[in-house]
């Protein structure tokens, strides 16, 4: 590949509008034409981010300059979408979950293999440099041996904010399937490979209805469970446990703790690119009377990360370099298994063996730079 690499969306929802943005500022890549099945809000997106071309997916598929399409449509068409991307010869980048079974995210997978092309799967908020700058932080050993890690993420819905909310409570969505990806993805980035999951699930409402927009107080179902407990045992021995919410009063999102045998240390929020790191070591001495406040200590942060795009862009250098991409979709995949086997156990009551493997996670450079032209 030399660039800028040709860039053509499918779907332009709300999403679109931080893809391009950012995608509109990396010098490798030029987004070339956006496709939706809503002809004309493709090209009011077009006009807005002023992309040159609009049109429908065909469009954006049959594109000549067009290298790598960005899979933005609802999970249900993600691997529909990336598959007529793989046949038409393109590279593909999706938005998450990479699919919602596994036989067709495997055969999804497979197919680009055959044909010589990548699929990457966000989130790529594990390219950003907070995260980074802690995965670097905890391999330099500053907990020690990771042991266990906690992360929660609680909120009321989306219903609450989003124009369009029901496509979040249905079958392949809900807290799970719609956050999950970042923590698992931030946790197998860390941890390695998973084995085994437990989890619970509830769902207290059968129907929900948006709060705002033209669809506020229109009714909705509830297909899935809007809170899920996840339990997961990792390859390299570590445990973590996880709370995934849409129903709790209490807003707490981008809980990531990562436990070790000399100290722990808070993460950014997953879903996050940038945010604080800080670490704390055990005390000496824990006695009656004793002060307990534990001191934090700050991590700087390194590295340059703007927001979403930057898989896409590791993605396009890696193909360049011959070299693995980060984000890459055996990575989504596993994260995919690792959902999936979470659904079956709060559906079952039973310990799911998870049965995808994943290599090695690897790190972004301290001095990766979305900005610097370098194809």
């Amino acid at each position: 590949m030399t660039g800028p690499v040709g860039i053509g969306f499918i779907g332009v929802g709300v999403i679109s509008d931080t893809y391009l943005e950012n995608l509109n500022s990396f010098p490798d890549v030029e987004v070339v034409i956006l496709g939706d099945l809503d002809t004309d809000r493709a090209a009011a997106q077009a006009a807005k981010h002023g992309v040159a071309e609009s049109g429908t997916s065909e469009d954006v598929l049959a594109h000549p300059d067009v290298d790598l399409v960005v899979n933005l449509t609802i999970p249900a068409a993600h691997i529909a979408v990336s598959s007529a991307a793989i046949a038409a010869g393109k590279h593909v980048w999706t938005e998450k979950p990479l699919g919602l079974d596994r036989d067709g995210a495997a055969a999804l997978l497979r197919q680009a293999a055959d044909a010589g092309l990548r699929i990457g799967s966000a989130p790529d908020t594990i390219l950003g440099p907070g995260f980074q700058t802690a995965k670097r932080a905890i391999q330099s050993g500053i907990i020690g041996a990771p042991l266990f890690a906690q992360t929660a993420f609680q909120t009321q819905g989306p219903d609450a904010w989003h124009p369009s909310p029901a496509f979040l409570f249905a079958e392949g969505a809900g807290p799970l399937m719609d956050m999950g990806p970042y923590y698992f993805s931030a946790l197998v980035s860390l941890f390695g490979g998973a084995d085994r999951v437990a989890a619970l699930g509830a769902k207290p409402r059968p129907e929900r209805a948006a709060a705002m927009g033209p669809l506020a107080g229109t009714p909705f179902p509830v297909e899935v469970p809007t809170t899920v407990s996840v339990l997961v045992a990792f390859d390299g021995g570590q445990q973590s446990q996880s709370m995934l919410s849409f129903d709790s009063a209490l807003e707490r999102h981008g809980v990531l703790e990562i436990h070790g045998t000399e100290g722990s240390i808070v993460l950014p929020d997953p879903n996050r690119f940038e945010g604080k790191i800080a670490y704390v070591k055990p005390m000496d001495v824990i006695a009656d009377g004793f002060d307990l406040t534990q001191k934090f200590i700050d991590v700087p942060q390194e590295g340059v990360g703007p927001g979403r795009g930057l898989g896409v862009v590791d993605m396009v250098r890696a193909i360049a370099e011959d070299r693995p991409h980060i984000a890459s979709g055996e990575l989504g995949y596993h994260v995919l298994d690792i959902m999936l086997s979470a659904g079956e156990s709060a559906a079952t009551g039973e310990v799911v063996k998870v049965a995808s493997t994943v290599a090695p996670v690897p790190a972004v450079a301290v001095d990766f730079d979305p900005f610097a032209r370098t194809l």
